[in-house]
This record gives C-alpha cells, sequence and structure tokens, in this order.
C-alpha cells in the first residue's frame, strides 16, 4: 500500500484530525495552527537558492505567536520567526535550534543533515533575538538597557520549540531531528532535556555546558590541550611582544575604533588587553594554523596588528552590536570563559579580567546573576536518557573544555553490548569550532552518517 495512503487510512481509522492533502502548504498551517489553538502571521514564499532547488521544493517564512512567558501566560505574547524548507510529508522534519538571529530567510542557506538525508527543516530564530525579541515588536522606544530580559531562558525557549513541534507535528508526522550549532547546539541540549518525547533524535554540534559565568575549564585548556606544546608557545609569544609594542600599536586600535566607530564600555587601554588575552581562544576555536602567526623576532607593528585584528579584533568588545541577547543568557544561565592574565604580569594595564562579562557586554542598567540550574539539569538529563543523541566536537576547540559528555565507551563493553547504544560522541581531530560530520575523517564519518541511517529507519 502506497505510504500516504496508509498513512491516510491510519488516520481516518483512529478518529484522529488531519489535514487534508490537496490543500496547499500555507493553508495547512493555517488549519495546523487553527487546530492547536495557535495564531500565525505573515506566511510569505520565499526564495530558494539556485543549487538547492533540486532538494527544497517550496520554503516560507512565517510568525507563531508565543507567551512571553510561557509559565504566565496572562503576561502577553510576541511574534516568533519560524523558516520552512518543504521537501515532502513523508520525509523526516529537522528543527534547527537556533541560538540566535535566523538565518534560514538567506537564498542559500541550507544544513548538512537536511542535505544527506533529504529532510524537511524549519529553522527558529532564537527569542531575544533578530525580528522575535518580546516586547520591542510593540515599542519601538525600548532599548537593550530598558528591555525586560526577565523571559529570556531556556526553560522558556524550549516551550517555544515544543509549540512549534505541535503545530508543524499535525503535518510532518515521520521521524523529527533536533540539531544545532554552538549556542544552537545548546539549545538542542536543553530542549531535548525539557521535551524528550518531541523528537526522535538530536544531534547537538559543539555545543558547551558552562557551570559559571566564568567556567574556569577553558584557561587550563588552552594552556594544556589545545595544539602542540609549540603552537602553545608561538602564541604566547605572540601575545607577550604584542604587549610590549603597546606604545606603537595602541594608536592603530584608536585609529581603527574611530573609522569604523567603535565605541567601549571600558578604557581603550583595557580594549588592547583583552583583545591579546582573547586571541589563544579565538585562534584555536576559528581552527588557524600557527604557520601563519607572524614572528615578533621579525613582523612589523602593521603585521602584529593586522593579524591579531584579524584573529580576535576590538570590535568584538565593542558596544551597541546585536549580541547582547547571547552575553545576557551567558551571564544567566549560559555562563561562559575566562581569561587567565597570570602569564602577562607587569604586562596588562588591568589588575584582573575577573567580572569582564558583565563590565563590558550585558546591559549595566540591571543586574544578571547565575543560575546553575541548567548545568544540572541537562548533566542529570544525560547520564540516564536513552534519548538518541550524536555529539560532534573539535578537538582543539575551547568550547570542547566544557563538552557535557565523556568519550563513547571503550570497545570491550560495546562489544559485550553493556555500553551505551543511544548516545555517541564524535570528535574532530585537531578540529575547531567548524566541526561538522563533513570535516570527520572518513571513517568516523561514515559511523556517524550509518548511526543516524539506522535511527531513521527504526
Amino acid at each position: 500500500m502506497n505510504r500516504v495512503i496508509r498513512k491516510f487510512v491510519l488516520v481516518a481509522v483512529a478518529l484522529l484530525p488531519f489535514i487534508p492533502t490537496f490543500a496547499q502548504l500555507p493553508e495547512k498551517i493555517e488549519a495546523a495552527a487553527a487546530e492547536c489553538g495557535f495564531k500565525v502571521s505573515g506566511i510569505e514564499a520565499i526564495e530558494i537558492g539556485e543549487r538547492l532547488k533540486d532538494l527544497y521544493v517550496e520554503k516560507y517564512r512565517l510568525f507563531i505567536e508565543q507567551p512571553i512567558d510561557h509559565t504566565n501566560p496572562a503576561l502577553g505574547t510576541f511574534r516568533q520567526k519560524v523558516i520552512l524548507f518543504h521537501i515532502d510529508y513523508d520525509q523526516p522534519m529537522l528543527l534547527i535550534t537556533e541560538g540566535y538571529t535566523s538565518n534560514g530567510g538567506h537564498p542559500r542557506y541550507s544544513n548538512e543533515l537536511s542535505t544527506m538525508f533529504k529532510t524537511n527543516m524549519i529553522e527558529v530564530e532564537h527569542r531575544y533575538f533578530g525580528e522575535s525579541i518580546p516586547f520591542m515588536q510593540d515599542d519601538s522606544t525600548i532599548t537593550d538597557e530598558t528591555l525586560n530580559w526577565n523571559y529570556m531562558t531556556a526553560k522558556n525557549e524550549a516551550a517555544d520549540l515544543h509549540r512549534v513541534n505541535q503545530l508543524f507535528k499535525k503535518i510532518y508526522q515521520d521521524k523529527w531531528i533536533a540539531t544545532g550549532i554552538s549556542k544552537g547546539g545548546q539549545t538542542t541540549m536543553f530542549y531535548t532535556t525539557y521535551y524528550p518525547e518531541d523528537i526522535d533524535i538530536s544531534v547537538p554540534y559543539v555545543g558547551p555546558l558552562c557551570k559559571g559565568q566564568e567556567d574556569g575549564r577553558h584557561e587550563p585548556f588552552l594552556a594544556n590541550v589545545a595544539g602542540t606544546p609549540r603552537d602553545r608557545e608561538i602564541l604566547h609569544n605572540f601575545q607577550v611582544e604584542f604587549l610590549k609594542r603597546r606604545a606603537a600599536i595602541q594608536p592603530m586600535f584608536e585609529e581603527l575604533s574611530k573609522k569604523q566607530n567603535l565605541t567601549y564600555k571600558i578604557s581603550m587601554d583595557a580594549v588592547y588587553d583583552y583583545c591579546v588575552l582573547e586571541f589563544p581562544f579565538a585562534f584555536w576555536q576559528w581552527g588557524y594554523s600557527t604557520d601563519i602567526v607572524p614572528d615578533p623576532a621579525k613582523a612589523t607593528d602593521r603585521e602584529m596588528f593586522d593579524f591579531l585584528v584579524k584573529t580576535s579584533g576590538p570590535d568584538y568588545f565593542a558596544e551597541g552590536d546585536s549580541s547582547a541577547p547571547f552575553f545576557v543568557q551567558a551571564a544567566k544561565e549560559l555562563g561562559y570563559y575566562g581569561y587567565d592574565t597570570k602569564p602577562f604580569k607587569g604586562l596588562l594595564s588591568i589588575k584582573d579580567a575577573e567580572g569582564y562579562l558583565l563590565n563590558i557586554f550585558v546591559p549595566q542598567s540591571q543586574e544578571f546573576k547565575f543560575d546553575k540550574y541548567l548545568y544540572k539539569d541537562i548533566k542529570k538529563f544525560l547520564a540516564k536518557t536513552d534519548s538518541k543523541m550524536l555529539f560532534i566536537y573539535g578537538e582543539f576547540d575551547p568550547w570542547s573544555a566544557v563538552m557535557p559528555v565523556a568519550p563513547v565507551e571503550n570497545e570491550e563493553l560495546k562489544k559485550k553490548g553493556k555500553g551505551r547504544q543511544t548516545m555517541h560522541l564524535f570528535i574532530d581531530p585537531a578540529g575547531s569550532h567548524r566541526a561538522r560530520i563533513n570535516t570527520l575523517p572518513d571513517d568516523k564519518k561514515k559511523e556517524a552518517v550509518a548511526i543516524l541511517e539506522a535511527w531513521l529507519a527504526e
């Protein structure tokens, strides 16, 4: 029996509501929303890039009305942007648990899992980002300083995703995969933790799990794990020389800041310090090679400056960019990393870097205290769950210092059938924050794909 007909018969026999197969996709969405008691608006077909037209048949932007606080609907609602990529109703659905502003509207946007397994795809913009900011949608006078950040929480975001899932499951009833990258990988983890029944498979990429505003595990990772001892020596020597050349190079920072209209909550001396402290983290996060690091014994001031700005420029520490929502959530519950200032004693203008996240990146009009509940909830869930989860990390990525899962059980346990079969960890050798299934060595890539294929076939 044809799969579509079989599904129709099963649904009809069970007397479950269904969306007529002859309806157009926007009509199906509106009918599903009405059935759920949800409101959707602004459904609009958007462009599919030329190279993706052989994969996706239709693509839509829409907004789903979400409670600002899922525990107190009376507080009001906001409109959350969603991008839907449609292939076929009988194909799996890939839910992108975006941690930031949506990029799905770009014609060339895709995802390796969607391409590999020919899945439909939904990308959900994270609340408080882009066009999905509570309160600001109805009051243009609100700024980051005056915005109420109380509802920027993992539990609210997971509940947002749950409602998206409940709506679109009425249309797409095959398997569901949740995935995200970096902060999106974190979002995949806490969505799976709080709503494990929503999805069949989770694939978090390079997602950290920190236990404090400045976690403390990244600094020793950079000092002892990332790269080789020689690599780490090269980076340290570059930092020291850069600090020694402050008098010659800092005016270049001031000139660049003026040219790019960059302003800071800290002094230019401190900006200079923080760019140097950030250097090794950014270097390994984005997978640079020490072969391209200027030799301090030969490099000019301009060469030193150009390379550091390329790697960890002052714009990262500037005011007024779109990263405030991330830093607020990092300060509240996601956590972040610290800097080790001890190796540069006598060369820095700052006494230490403690508290820099709060002093530089978050609105100064409000107080943000870290709550460890999310770290505890996810750790507890991962220790016991039988949810199907596949994790990807880069070996030298500093965020791997706080990966939440231990390496896959040893082969002897697996052979005896005692190892966990529903949780798998793949580490890209010498990899960075760009680690993906496609960057793994061929044998590991084939293994990861085979695991996912088997789960999808169950």
